[in-house]
């Protein structure tokens, strides 16, 4: 029996105009990062977690103006709340697996089940329920399912995404899946990079992930000025770490 949580999100601020929301009650896989970005505007979602609670309620406290999301890529665990948003930017790849969630874009369908979910992949081994807890007394996780979301922009590499006083290039970055996107902030020099890169193992054998395109994806990374890297999971990192990521990477696969 799954212990009933007190809340479903954590939030923390990182900067003046940065915010943080994650899940904890979702398995580490599963578990994305969720960023929040104030502008002059209108603010930003950046990825939206796995649907099970309201995201729109859990951030009502800051969320005080016109909001937009962005998905990095439509993949279950960042998709699962933007149906709760009149905005939805994503490249348009994936755009059609927004407007109708489907196995081959987002990953999950009628054959998912988050009350017993088995890991494909070797460095996530796992076996049991995605979440340790439910969002509310009486909520059936059989009941689970991604909503379609109303995907007003798709974009593609070099599109700008104003807020009024930020300015985000929309970088193309494939490898992970086919429409993997980051935003990238030249001012501040801060990328969020989606699943493109993240401080963990990075997954590239998925039916239409594709190890050249990770390859060049790479490449551009290294060559990006960076500062600091938000991730699509774990920890936020600089740009000395993120050439020891890409270098790490391109060894493995003997690039």
């Amino acid at each position: 029996m799954l212990k009933i949580a007190a809340k479903w999100f954590e939030c923390k601020q990182l900067d003046d105009d940065v915010y943080l929301f994650w899940e904890p009650h979702v398995i580490p896989l599963f578990r994305c990062n969720i960023w929040y970005v104030r502008g002059r505007d209108r603010d930003l979602i950046i990825d939206s977690g796995m649907g099970f609670s309201s995201l729109k309620e859990a951030g009502k406290h800051l969320f005080g103006k016109r909001t937009a999301a962005i998905a990095t890529h439509a993949h279950l665990d960042h998709v699962g709340n933007l149906h709760e948003f009149d905005e939805c930017m994503v490249h348009r790849l994936e755009a059609p697996g927004l407007r109708n969630p489907q196995w081959s874009y987002t990953l999950a369908d009628d054959r998912f089940n988050p009350e017993y979910f088995k890991s494909a992949f070797a460095d996530f081994p796992y076996e049991g329920s995605v979440v340790d807890a439910l969002p509310h007394a009486g909520y059936e996780l059989a009941s689970w399912h991604i909503k379609p979301a109303n995907v007003t922009r798709e974009l593609v590499d070099g599109d700008i995404i104003d807020t009024g006083d930020r300015h985000f290039e929309v970088l193309h970055l494939p490898g992970h899946s086919p429409g993997s996107i980051g935003l990238w902030e030249a001012r501040t020099q801060t990328l969020f990079s989606g699943d493109a890169i993240y401080d963990g193992p990075l997954i590239d054998d998925l039916h239409h992930s594709s190890v050249p395109d990770y390859v060049k994806t790479m490449q551009r990374l290294a060559r990006l000025p960076v500062k600091v890297v938000h991730g699509g999971h774990d920890a936020s990192f600089s740009r000395e770490r993120l050439l020891e990521l890409v270098g790490t990477y391109l060894k493995r696969i003997g690039a």
